[in-house]
């Protein structure tokens, strides 16, 4: 399996560490869960399709919002949040 390459916007990933105290560099290791869920973002009217992957990592059920750019994983957006962990929770006992 290819690792996939990831990107970021710096200013993004400074606010996202402010807001949410996640790095997009500690992100991407939600990627890395095989048991990480990824669903399509529909509350995205943009152009551009959106995603969620649900993934666990060392402090919990991280969420990351993303999109494919270039063959890229551009990272957008990431937090610990209850939904996403509910969301995780309940697809993995679905699929044991």
């Amino acid at each position: 399996m290819k690792i996939p390459d990831f990107e970021w916007d710096d200013q993004k990933n400074n606010e996202n560490v402010t807001k949410h105290g996640i790095s997009f560099y500690e992100a991407q290791y939600a990627f890395k869960d095989p048991k990480r869920v990824i669903a399509e973002d529909l509350g995205h009217s943009g152009k551009e399709k959106r995603y969620y992957c649900f993934g666990s990592v060392s402090n919990g059920i991280l969420t990351v919002r993303f999109t494919h750019r270039s063959n890229k994983i551009r990272i957008f957006g990431a937090g610990y949040w209850r939904k996403g962990k509910a969301l995780y929770e309940k697809e993995n006992k679905l699929h044991k």
